[in-house]
């Protein structure tokens, strides 16, 4: 059995849940909210604050965890980095009151500045030559400057809505963040094989992201350069039609590239395109 620690509550745990669901982890809710088994797959699921995640998974109490990289950079020593998942995307930042004039990370000389990271704070303050005051709160940094707390935060930022809606500009982003698998370094083999199986399934998901099928009728004359277009996993599949002058093709397109690729088939004179969604993809 493998415990697996996941967050237990926001964005992290909705995307989490959604991608252990996607890898056939189907959950048996009981009263015991805390650490639940699972159905067809051999792992159990335990519920932390996202801050508890990393030495869990370093001590041994989990043998895996998915957990933001801000997170792990902040308290992971000990835990092994198994694969980035892409997934609840943000950035840690410095902000400061959206009045003052920011002329650099010199400003922060002096200053005392609201934080939940004060490992990651320090780092880059010390990269900087800069001598400032790390004021660590557990929650609601953004309120700090406005009660005068602190001159300046250093926390998670998405969108920035929420330093908008304090007053707040952010002037220096420090490190970009997502959700990460990390393991124990002392699994057992068995375990070791479970996570193999379970990073296949992973990595299954993961890549058919972002992915559309693609099938089309193509006019045989056309054909070399409907494939430089769609270069697919290797190559298109190439199938012959009834009609000895056109032919049928298949392939992989990204979706952020997919009106333009379109537009160029149609150019060329690809007709009857059908698209169709990927849930997983083995590469």
């Amino acid at each position: 059995m493998l415990r697996i620690a996941v967050q237990s509550k926001g964005r992290l745990y909705d995307e989490t849940m959604t991608l252990l669901e996607e890898a056939g982890i189907r959950l048996n809710r009981g009263k015991r909210t805390l650490l639940l088994s699972a159905r067809g797959f051999p792992v159990e699921v335990l519920f932390l604050r996202d801050d508890d995640i990393p030495q869990s998974v370093a001590n041994g109490v989990a043998d895996i965890g998915i957990v933001g990289e801000n997170e792990y950079v902040e308290k992971g020593g000990g835990a092994l980095l198994v694969k980035r998942l892409g997934f609840s995307r943000c950035r840690l930042s410095l902000a400061i009151p959206k009045d003052e004039v920011y002329d650099g990370v010199g400003w922060f000389e002096g200053k005392t500045i609201a934080t939940s990271y004060p490992e990651i704070l320090a780092g880059y303050l010390e990269r900087n030559h800069v001598k400032a005051e790390p004021h660590v709160i557990s929650g609601s940094v953004e309120i700090a400057p406005g009660i005068g707390l602190a001159d300046a935060i250093f926390d998670i930022v998405s969108s920035g809505s929420t330093l908008v809606s304090n007053q707040l500009k952010e002037v220096e982003t420090v490190m970009q963040s997502e959700a990460l698998l990390i393991s124990s370094p002392s699994l057992s083999a068995e375990k070791q094989a479970i996570l193999a199986e379970l990073l296949f399934r992973f990595e299954a998901i993961l890549a058919a992201e972002g992915k559309k099928y693609v099938l089309l009728n193509a006019p045989k004359e056309r054909l070399d350069e409907i494939i430089e277009i769609l270069p697919g996993m290797r190559s298109p599949t190439v199938t012959p039609l009834a009609d000895e002058k056109w032919v049928s093709v298949q392939s992989v397109i990204a979706e952020n590239r997919f009106w333009e690729i379109i537009g160029r088939l149609k150019a060329l004179g690809a007709e009857g395109i059908l698209i169709i969604p990927i849930e997983k993809m083995i590469v």
